[in-house]
């Protein structure tokens, strides 16, 4: 599957298929939680927090190209990533493209 973050493939003539999503909602335990607490008082960045964003990121960036896939999807254009915080410890990391199909 190929994953571009334009608008059109050089080259090739493609039929969108629609737009495909992905999205996931992940904390941290109570304790890395509070240890990635105990880093503000200190700085730098907190590596608990930067691994759960990018493991978020990859779960929601496979679901949003399974179902891509689902419709017979090429590739996926246009791919855009939003984060939000649920609360406190939790993040929600979506993800979301137009799935198109080789002509």
């Amino acid at each position: 599957m190929l994953l571009l973050n334009i608008d059109h493939i050089p080259g090739r003539e493609i039929e969108p298929l629609g737009i495909v999503k992905g999205s996931v909602v992940q904390c941290k335990s109570f304790g890395k939680d509070f240890m990635a607490g105990m880093k503000t008082f200190v700085g730098g960045e907190i590596e608990a927090y930067t691994a759960m964003l990018t493991e978020a990121r990859q779960l929601a960036t496979k679901r949003m190209v399974d179902e891509a896939e689902a419709l017979g999807a090429d590739a996926v254009l246009n791919i855009r990533y939003a984060s939000a915080s649920i609360m406190q410890g939790a993040a929600e990391i979506t993800v979301y493209g137009t799935a198109v199909r080789y002509k």
